[in-house]
């Protein structure tokens, strides 16, 4: 089939204007196939990448509810507990509004303990722990910034003010952290809860969430309701829920994203289907004469059938491949903007695959129909068209 590739890109260039109209509409729906399979690995990395050891308490109510620091006590003596912390939802702003940094006062050592995907090397952990203004760095972040170990870096809270009113702290990387290929966020800024309890001028006692490592996972949902019934009817309940379906739960406000993609994709693809389908059947039909000579030459009709079904997993190659290539450098070109809300941003690792198949699958289909009807074209009929 070398030798006739040739042939096949001589009946690509007899149209050359319907070609490249086809080509683009190939190419924008591998470019979003791309980018919205980006999506929602952004929105859903988080589900995928949560512990399954690990439960959230959060308030009843709402999780911007903060939940009083005295819970932490109670929460470590329901069986089944391992560790306990908490957290706070810091609103750091560098420099300008458009640097929004997650940062979260926590816990000294526990909270590493319980996030193990949070690499520090044990020099960078006792800086962190002998320095009450120190801050562990995602190194996404430190590389972004220019920051190294040892620098004072000021963050603005949108959230929190001092007793004078001022709404920005002082910290002091003490260590970057890193993270496996595959879990844990690269771009969270860790603080101590004790120096950041000391300096609001609000909200003493006070935290915006639990942390809760239990020794085995399938005893979860058991104090998930146990710790929930010591709260209850109290004036701070609780909701406590495995991280994995806190995190998912938290995706579904914003929809079924997956759904979503999907649908829209599928919309795509069916009519780019359609598109290249009747680009092909129109190309046969303005060759029938060709086929005939093709046929009296001594081409069979299996031969015949070949050449347009190549012909058409070709152009859908050529525009699949360009479409995902724009996709991927798309996809680069947004991440500086995009990974500060969402840190998982990236063509998924299967989408070249899966477009492999894509473009095997809407080639065929797009080319079944006319390689059907060159393959029973009769040569005299063929030939009269001429």
């Amino acid at each position: 089939m070398i030798r006739y590739v040739p042939l096949v890109f001589s009946n690509l260039r007899r149209r050359p204007l319907r070609t490249a109209f086809t080509l683009g509409s190939i190419i924008v729906a591998f470019l979003m196939f791309g980018v919205l399979g980006a999506m929602t690995r952004a929105f859903s990395a988080g589900a995928e990448l949560a512990g399954a050891d690990r439960l959230l308490v959060v308030h009843k109510v709402s999780l911007v509810q903060p939940l009083p620091e005295s819970y932490r006590q109670r929460i470590r003596q329901v069986d089944g507990v391992r560790r306990v912390s908490a957290a706070t939802w810091f609103g750091g702003v560098y420099q300008d509004d458009s640097n929004q940094l997650p940062t979260f006062p926590v816990d000294d050592e526990t909270y590493l303990e319980i996030y193990p995907e949070y690499v520090v090397s044990p020099e960078g952990r006792l800086r962190w722990l002998a320095d009450r203004r120190g801050a562990i760095v995602g190194r996404p972040l430190a590389e972004e910034f220019g920051w190294k170990v040892g620098d004072t870096i000021p963050l603005r809270s949108n959230i929190w003010r001092q007793p004078d009113g001022s709404d920005t702290w002082e910290l002091n990387v003490s260590a970057i952290y890193d993270v496996p290929e595959v879990g844990g966020d690269p771009r969270n800024i860790l603080m101590h809860h004790s120096y950041f309890e000391e300096s609001r001028g609000r909200g003493k006692g006070l935290v915006s969430w639990y942390v809760v490592q239990v020794a085995d996972p399938v005893a979860a949902p058991r104090i998930a309701r146990e710790i929930d019934a010591q709260f209850a009817n109290s004036p701070f309940e609780t909701e406590t829920s495995t991280e994995k379906a806190f995190a998912q739960g938290f995706v579904n406000q914003v929809g079924n994203i997956g759904a979503i993609m999907t649908y829209v994709v599928s919309a795509v693809f069916f009519t780019m289907l359609l598109v290249t389908a009747n680009t092909m059947a129109q190309s046969v039909r303005e060759r029938t004469a060709e086929l005939g000579v093709l046929k009296t030459l001594g081409f069979t009709g299996g031969l015949v059938t070949l050449l347009v079904l190549a012909e058409s997993i070709l152009i859908t190659a050529i525009g699949g491949v360009l479409g995902m290539l724009g996709a991927y450098f798309t996809i680069e070109a947004a991440a500086g903007l995009v990974r500060q809300y969402l840190p998982v941003w990236e063509l998924p690792p299967d989408a070249w695959l899966r477009s492999a198949g894509m473009i095997l699958a809407m080639g065929l289909a797009a080319g079944l129909v006319p390689a059907w009807h060159a393959l029973r074209l009769p040569i005299v009929k063929a030939l009269r068209a001429t």
